[in-house]
């Protein structure tokens, strides 16, 4: 490398935002992976054992998808060669491979192919990776967001090992950034910063799991109180990151809110008899509470699920279909748009009609049954192929389709039992 070339390299480094000069450099850098990239941990021992072959990195975004990916590269002495899937086309991916496949033949240099958005590319993009990955041209690390089973086709599902990354958890993100204002070499140690702990606490929700937007605002703190220029500042000044200039970093105050203990717990049950008292306001209000303290969104869609199912049930069925269907569009769209998802099930559910009905009938027949034991069949109801029905024969069963309205009567229990009452906002079959 020249002198030119390593002044213009140290420019564009320096120029590097803090999450991308923190990316780690090794698997022992990892932060948050442990079940992926810890001692004795799958990944650890592919590339130990030398037997690593392509991989689906699955995550939200922050988790560390694209690093590790880089990381794989280093690790394995391979080429990295990035491409995004929503700006490249079959022409592109040609020319990648094309070029690891002359590395590999005229060097012996292995190429890691980092695909990042990986479900967006269609079934002919994916397509085209498949001959040079049977081969081991490449080695194909793809990075989504997506369930893969869903996004990606089978042959390439069946060539990779699924590798789901978390979000990184508190204690982790913490450790990061206090890495990050500590290290002189990538980080922010040449500044002479401090944070109190209650600022680092709220960059730290603010994060959700998320180490670039954690560390997007640990670097917006400290730099606004730096002053213009990146330079270091000889003798240095003291930077003294409060909790009110986190707040302003993130332009978003800080909300005194626990998310895993007392005040958690009471605004979720706030959110459930909001929903169940049918105040379409007070729901709303407190699941916007929820998602703006750092709330897992998949939590307050399970909390929808439930009450769609315990206080609205047969009153109205679709509440239900609702409630699971906005579940699953959040995995799918992630957020900020999800909370229009989870507004939208959330308001049905709250504004439906309502009846425990269903609730009642299945935890009264579970007590019966933990109570008095089973029941036995009656024999008109017996699997033809039983031993008990071929042993004395079985006595004939009436199939209800073939009487009027679909219905007829015969006992389904040996003994009468009654679990399900329904109230005037359930529906009731003939029978009822």
């Amino acid at each position: 490398m020249s002198l030119f070339e390593s002044v213009e390299r140290s420019h564009l480094d320096a120029a590097k935002p803090l999450a991308a000069r923190m990316r780690p450099r090794s698997l022992d850098e990892f932060v948050g992976q442990g079940h992926v990239v810890g001692d004795g941990a799958v990944l650890r021992r592919m590339i130990e054992a030398d037997r690593l072959g392509s991989v689906i990195l699955v995550g939200p975004p922050g988790c560390g998808k694209t690093s590790l990916a880089r990381v794989i590269a280093n690790s394995t002495s391979s080429r990295f060669a990035p491409l995004n899937a929503a700006a490249v086309g079959v022409k592109e991916i040609r020319v990648e491979l094309n070029a690891a496949r002359d590395r590999l033949a005229a060097d012996g240099e292995k190429t890691v192919l980092f695909v990042d958005e990986l479900h967006r590319f269609n079934k002919a993009q994916q397509d085209v990776l498949l001959p040079d990955i049977e081969e081991g041209v490449v080695t194909l690390v793809g990075a989504t967001t997506a369930n893969p089973h869903f996004a990606l086709v089978g042959p390439l599902l069946s060539r990779s090992t699924l590798l789901e990354l978390r979000p990184i958890p508190d204690d982790a993100m913490r450790s990061l950034l206090k890495r990050a204002l500590a290290d002189e070499e990538r980080g922010l140690g040449g500044r002479n910063a401090s944070i109190d702990d209650d600022a680092l606490a709220f960059l730290v929700g603010v994060a959700d799991g998320d180490a670039r937007r954690g560390l997007t605002g640990l670097e917006v703190a400290v730099l606004s109180l730096a002053g213009p220029g990146r330079e270091r500042v000889e003798p240095p000044t003291t930077i003294h990151v409060t909790l009110s200039v986190a707040e302003e970093s993130v332009q978003r105050r800080a909300l005194n809110y626990d998310g895993t203990g007392d005040e958690h717990y009471n605004v979720a049950s706030a959110f459930i008899k909001s929903m169940r008292g049918s105040d379409p306001d007070a729901t709303v209000y407190w699941m916007a509470l929820m998602l703006e303290a750092g709330d897992d969104p998949r939590f307050v869609a399970r909390r929808i699920v439930i009450c769609a199912a315990e206080d609205v049930g047969l009153a109205d069925p679709q509440a239900l279909v609702v409630a699971q269907a906005a579940a699953s569009a959040v995995e799918f769209v992630g957020m900020p748009e999800g909370r229009i998802i989870l507004s939208q099930a959330a308001l049905y559910v709250a504004t439906a009609p309502k009846s425990n009905a269903c609730y009642k009938a299945i935890d009264a027949a579970l007590a019966d049954v933990r109570q008095n034991g089973p029941l036995p069949v009656p024999r008109h109801l017996l699997d033809k192929n039983s031993t008990t029905a071929k042993v004395g024969g079985k006595e004939p069963y009436r199939y209800a389709h073939d009487y009027p309205g679909g219905w007829v009567a015969q006992d389904y229990l040996v003994e009468p039992r009654t679990f399900w009452e329904p109230t005037g906002r359930d529906p009731a079959g003939p029978a009822g």
